[in-house]
């Protein structure tokens, strides 16, 4: 007899077992998209499919009155991006959330639409720390990420119902749009009290609606008047 017409039966499933054992990794794998940075996510094509992840920095649902949809906010070390979604996630600021979708532009916002399958919470909580902008650095730099900006209002109230309402104000280097979304919370009322010439702070989503650019704050606490002490 040959020896070498045997072969083990054990050794063969083995075998056979890795290589099916690989075959179903690279079928996993193929299907996995890699985490980009907020960043570089922002550079790529519209129709792009990309994989993010960070920080909720916008509940889900906060701006429904405006952006028509339930989505929510995200934030990482290089940058932030407004997840557009149909469907009300149940989890809340400071969440880590990973997130496939497809890259796109609502009224010149960045945004990344998604649906629930995609969307996956991670274990712990990160609370985002605000970044101070002056008024007028609020640009394409900043977009899509928490902000803070003051200065005094230069235009009042105006009523843009059922979206939201809008302020202005300026700290000396350029005016920006406060836009306060009807869904956020706020009282009407405060808000037509505040006049011209009143210093406020604002923390909020740099946001952009066509061309003008503009700070959404997400719930009451986010508005401020400021105490000028002599």
């Amino acid at each position: 007899m040959n020896p070498s017409s045997f072969s083990s039966p054990a050794l063969s499933l083995s075998r056979r077992g890795a290589l099916a054992l690989l075959g179903a990794f690279a079928l996993v794998f193929a299907g996995c998209q890699p985490v980009l940075s907020i960043a570089d996510a922002r550079t790529r094509a519209n129709g792009s499919e990309v994989t993010v992840q960070g920080a909720v920095t916008v509940a889900p649902g906060t701006f429904v009155s405006a952006m028509g949809d339930e989505g929510f906010a995200l934030q990482d070390d290089t940058g932030g991006l407004y997840i557009k979604m149909a469907e009300k996630q149940s989890f809340g600021l400071g969440a880590r959330v990973r997130v496939t979708g497809t890259l796109d532009e609502q009224n010149q916002l960045r945004i990344l639409k998604t649906v629930p399958m995609d969307v996956d919470l991670k274990p712990g909580t990160e609370q985002v720390a605000p970044r101070t902008v002056s008024t007028g650095g609020v640009n394409e730099s900043v977009e899509g990420q928490l902000i803070r900006a003051s200065g005094a209002i230069t235009q009042a109230f105006v009523d843009d119902s059922p979206y939201g309402y809008k302020l202005y104000i300026d700290d000396g280097s350029g005016e920006v749009q406060v836009f306060v979304h009807v869904s956020a919370g706020f009282d009407k009322a405060a808000l037509q009290a505040l006049t011209v010439g009143q210093r406020i702070s604002v923390v909020g989503l740099a946001a952009q609606y066509e061309t003008t650019y503009e700070v959404a704050p997400r719930m009451p606490s986010d508005l401020a008047v400021e105490t000028i002490i002599p």
